[in-house]
């Protein structure tokens, strides 16, 4: 039965290539997805290595908060340590050098006077010194003094400075002009940060103003393992006022690197999902392909059985066939998967990303995708391949062979009780939207009405293409004939739309999505905020201190209110927390209280919490809780319960208690609403608000639609990459279709033929297949897009906790879907409608 299979293969190569572009797509996906993992884990833990070279390390002893912390988090960020205690490590027998950690956030001109940035990546300083290891002046000398600089190689090839020129920095909230006097080279590729050097007391004065940083690293003399280093130091660390500890240089590497695989282990899984929904999409092509080529060649099958072959034989030979196509396709999409990352990895270069310039290939990504491309194609062939192991030797004397069609109420009648269940789940999680397994239970419904959608469809097809074929009904004979075709057949037509039905119910989903974002961000902001100027940072989102008090000192300004954010330890766990001046609350910004008193809370020294965060955390009004920033704690109690998305952190409290917990330079300055006093002329003051931080370089002027356009717009540089993911779907979709077409050609070859013979031109024959294909598109459209946005338009009521609040659904967008099913169903008619075209008559009529 190997010999037949091969045959099989070699006699059908056409269906064959297909259905192995369809496996190798799906597989490419999943293949490419292991290799930027393992491509960026290689970047970044590479990066690691050639920065944190110390032999041992003093740290904090304590954890404490962290500048933008995310909402909870358990973060390896502990309190600063003295610098006093340099000095006192020097002294210790066996330390060749003492650098402390003197870093901050730097924002660097670039020669078109711009900010320096690329991609997301972080822009820092650092202090120059000669000792440390990792830094290499290739070109020019160190920094000397404050209006000195040296940069990094990657980061000065990317500003379009040369040594000698002069540019401006941003450090610390103020502007300096400095001259670029060296390139520093760090020994690996940075993923796009912009490094740039001060000379030591300069950096000190500007990141470490307190006599405090994060860490400090300790080199060893020769001879001296990391082990008896730390064991020297400690006692030094023990005996500091402040909590600190000594660790090996092995042990913070070891940390470092695993933070960073959490991080990359997120973005697999989420690119593994697509993979997963390439490959499903993928297992209909191969399903009804095999589908197909049993009902063509059940003759051929019968022959078999009546010959000897056991229903096991012709199982198997049709497995094997399938797991051929796998393993083929497997084969392409590793090697697809790797050329994918290299463009990836290029188009990111000339973003400024650099990533590491290996690419990957390891034995695990192998077997995971070819073992998965097998698995895949067996599985979608099994149930074709058992109908044909069953085919009864008798029929191979008959003249007219044919499998017999089972029923579809038993099929029909599993996809309403899959609709009904997940329809049911759905209405649970819309009564109860506040529930903890309100999002699961949203899940589970979703799935099952997509499953039940997908086993009903060729009960939905049969009704929804006799309507939409009413237009071209009076079309003769075309019209009648691609009806019939895409009829007569409702399993096969229904299995074709299938993958179509999959990626257009997430495409639908996700605009849905996106319009419901952006319409929430724009009604908040609507809603909340009632300023009359917003100022933006655009390098990291920060604002310069200094820009603030350049703007409150302006004529016509009757406040510019702060909004600083950053990361404090609240039992263990790290939660975002903003800082602001209680009086700003009703003159820039307005919230919903839900319980106690806000603003007063805050002018009383106490905490604003966000509902959600009181329910999460089972907290009740009037709790005190003990915040821990990186320069101390507080004791506060709540004050007031608030419902605001506005402000989108967990925690609020008055601009005093957070300065107490943290230096200004910890803070994150990320937004300021600029309100005119009475009487001034609010357009006049945008010119003068826009030449006041222009110096800054790196702030923007905005009103509230330029805002809410902003908001809009990072919304939309997220979701291009998520409608990129999706398409592949679709392009595997139609894949599918341009299959079926060709193999319903090959198919219905004396048929074809006949109507040749009796006057059916060319072009009627191709136009007939084309419209065959377009009532397909537009039946997989259809009923995806329904799908899709009926269940995305829950969201708002389940998620209206994490700002989902306001429901849109676009319908220019989901209209324009629709008519691009016309197109995609014209382009998938192509090939199947020429190679139709062009059988010969005689030949396909003397067809058996």
């Amino acid at each position: 039965m190997v010999r037949v299979a091969l045959r099989g293969v070699r006699a059908h190569l056409v269906r064959f290539c297909l259905s192995v572009l369809a496996v190798a797509l799906g597989v490419a996906f999943v293949a490419g997805t292991f290799a930027l993992r393992t491509m960026l884990g290689s970047t970044f833990t590479d990066i690691v290595a050639t920065t944190t070279l110390g032999d041992a390390y003093v740290q904090g002893a304590d954890p404490a908060g962290g500048t933008g912390g995310p909402d909870r988090i358990s973060p390896d960020v502990r309190n600063p340590v003295p610098l006093t205690l340099v000095d006192e490590l020097e002294a210790v027998d066996g330390v060749a050098a003492v650098l402390p950690d003197v870093q901050g956030p730097l924002v660097l001109v670039g020669a078109d006077g711009t900010a320096v940035q690329s991609t997301q990546a972080p822009s820092f300083g650092f202090a120059y010194d000669p000792r440390d290891r990792a830094v290499d002046v290739v070109a020019g000398r160190a920094p000397e003094g404050s209006d000195e600089i040296a940069v990094e190689s990657a980061t000065l090839r990317a500003s379009g400075l040369a040594i000698g020129d002069a540019t401006r920095v941003v450090v610390g909230g103020e502007v300096r002009p400095v001259r670029v006097v060296g390139e520093v080279g760090l020994g690996s590729a940075l993923a796009g940060a912009t490094v740039v050097f001060l000379d030591a007391a300069t950096a000190q004065a500007a990141f470490a103003p307190d006599g405090t940083v994060a860490t400090i690293s300790v080199l060893a003399k020769v001879g001296l393992t990391e082990q008896e280093l730390v064991d020297r130091i400690a006692p030094v660390a023990a005996a500091s006022t402040v909590p600190a500890e000594a660790v090996t240089g092995d042990e913070v590497r070891e940390r470092a690197t695993a933070n960073i695989l959490t991080v990359l282990g997120f973005i697999t899984t989420f690119l593994l999902v697509f993979a997963g929904i390439s490959l499903f999409v993928g297992g209909f092509i191969i399903a009804n392909t095999f589908s197909m080529w049993v009902r063509q060649r059940t003759r051929e099958l019968a022959l078999l059985r009546a010959v000897g072959a056991s229903p096991l034989q012709v199982f198997s030979s049709i497995v094997l066939q399938a797991a051929i196509v796998g393993v083929v396709g497997a084969a392409l999409g590793v090697a697809g998967g790797l050329g994918l990352v290299v463009v990836l990895r290029t188009v990111l270069g000339r973003f400024g990303m650099q990533l590491t310039g290996r690419v990957p290939l390891d034995g695990f990504t192998l077997v995971v995708s070819v073992l998965v491309g097998t698995l895949v194609s067996v599985l979608a062939a099994a149930v074709p391949a058992r109908r044909a192991a069953l085919v009864p030797p008798v029929e191979a004397l008959r003249d007219e062979v044919s499998l017999p069609e089972r029923s579809l109420v038993r099929r029909a009648t599993v996809g309403v009780v899959l609709v009904v269940l997940g329809v049911g789940a759905v209405v649970l999680a819309l009564l109860d939207p506040t529930a903890d397994h309100a999002g699961a239970l949203l899940g589970f419904g979703a799935g099952g009405v997509v499953l039940g959608v997908l086993a009903a469809s060729p009960v939905l097809a049969r009704g929804f293409l006799r309507v939409a074929s009413l237009p071209i009904a009076g079309w003769r004979p075309v019209g009648p004939l691609a009806r019939g075709n895409v009829t007569r057949n409702p399993r096969r037509t229904a299995n074709t739309a299938g993958a179509l039905m999959v990626g257009m119910a997430l495409v639908g989903a996700a605009a849905v999505i996106a319009a419901t974002t952006q319409a929430s961000t724009s009604a908040i902001v609507t809603q909340e905020a009632t300023t009359d100027y917003i100022l933006r940072g655009a390098a990291q989102g920060t604002v310069p201190a200094q820009a603030v008090a350049d703007v409150r000192a302006l004529p016509g300004v009757r406040a510019a209110d702060t909004f600083s954010t950053a990361g404090v330890l609240v039992g263990g766990s790290t939660f975002a927390i903003t800082g602001i001046d209680p009086t700003a609350v009703g003159r820039s910004i307005r919230t919903e209280v839900v319980d106690g008193e806000f603003p007063g809370a805050l002018a009383a020294g106490q905490v604003a919490v966000q509902r959600t965060t009181m329910d999460d955390e089972d907290w009740s009004l009037g709790q005190e809780l003990t915040l821990v920033g990186s320069s101390g704690a507080e004791t506060v109690t709540i004050g007031a319960v608030i419902d605001s998305p506005a402000f989108g952190v967990p925690f609020v409290v008055s601009q005093t208690v957070l300065d107490a917990l943290f230096s200004v330079d910890e803070q994150r300055l990320t937004t300021v609403f600029v309100t005119a006093a009475d009487g001034a002329d609010v357009g006049a003051l945008r010119g003068k608000l826009t030449a006041t931080v222009r110096p800054y370089v790196v702030v923007s002027v905005m009103d509230s639609e330029e805002f809410v356009s902003d908001l809009a717009a990072q919304v939309d540089r997220v979701l291009v990459i998520l409608y990129a993911l999706l398409g592949l779907s679709v392009v595997i979709a139609v894949l599918g279709i341009v299959n079926t077409l060709a193999l319903s050609v090959i198919e219905r070859t004396r048929e074809i033929g006949l109507l040749r013979a009796v006057g059916l031109g060319r072009l009627q024959l191709g136009t007939t297949i084309t419209l065959e294909s377009v009532l397909t598109a537009v039946f997989g459209t259809a009923v995806g897009l329904v799908m899709g946005v009926a269940l995305a338009a829950t969201l708002p009521t389940v998620f209206a906790d994490v700002g989902l609040r306001t429901l849109a659904i676009p319908w220019a967008s989901i209209g324009l879907m629709l008519a691009l099913a016309v197109v995609v169903g014209v382009v998938a008619a192509l090939w199947p409608a020429v190679r139709a075209a062009r059988l010969p008559v005689l030949d396909a009529v003397s067809t058996e």
